[in-house]
């Protein structure tokens, strides 16, 4: 998989978008196929990583140490490798950026063969992260539970939320009766006391009339 190791020049990985383009289901990739050029290889993965659900990140490449020429190149999930813990100039280490890098082992590698074809010789098909849903509607297992997953945990979520809502609307209602009542018993003994002045007042009056011979 090193291309180093085989001699001649690797370029540094590059992340390219998968393309959209509609058609058939896009065969899988085997030992031995063979593409008219490093350009047609290319286009395959990009096509068939966008069926799968990845994305394809363009990555080393051997060239001739005489011409230049590509002689091999390896494509892989943009998953691939890790970003490394970067450490500020005081040794402390800086809050770590989000990375897509999950150490992805899937990749294909095609080769220039000496008829001119370019043949597939290593592929790795299995993945170490869910796939994308792409635009065909093409998911994992996985990415469709977590998906579920964390639906059902915002439903109870707002469940809770709704019972907590339910239970303040009650306990404000309760309240606004229960000071009803209490004014309602105090503006009955406001009543009450009120009739007893005007009782206690008129049979004063009565009295103080009779004692005046009225």
């Amino acid at each position: 998989w090193d291309l180093d190791k085989e001699g001649g020049k690797a370029d540094s990985s590059v992340e390219e978008k998968t393309a959209e383009r509609e058609g058939s289901e896009i065969l899988e990739p085997y030992v031995g196929m063979e593409f008219e050029s490093e350009d047609d290889a290319k286009k395959y993965y990009i096509e068939y990583a966008r069926r799968i659900g990845f994305m394809v990140r363009i990555m080393q490449r051997r060239r001739s140490g005489i011409d230049g020429r590509t002689l091999a190149r390896r494509l892989g999930c943009n998953k691939q490798g890790f970003s490394p813990n970067h450490k500020g100039t005081l040794g402390q280490e800086k809050k770590p950026r989000p990375s897509a890098r999950e150490g992805c082992k899937a990749t294909i590698l095609v080769k220039m063969e000496k008829t001119g074809k370019w043949v597939v010789t290593r592929f790795e098909k299995e993945h170490n992260h869910p796939l994308m849903i792409t635009a065909n509607g093409f998911d994992t297992t996985g990415d469709k539970d977590k998906k579920i997953e964390e639906l059902t945990m915002e439903l109870a979520h707002q469940e809770q939320l709704c019972s907590a809502y339910r239970e303040k609307l009650f306990a404000f209602i309760n309240n606004v009766e229960k000071q009803t009542e209490e004014l309602s018993s105090k503006i009955e003994v406001i009543v009450d006391n009120v009739r007893k002045l005007e009782a206690e007042r008129q049979r004063f009056t009565h009295r103080s009339a009779g004692s005046l011979g009225i």
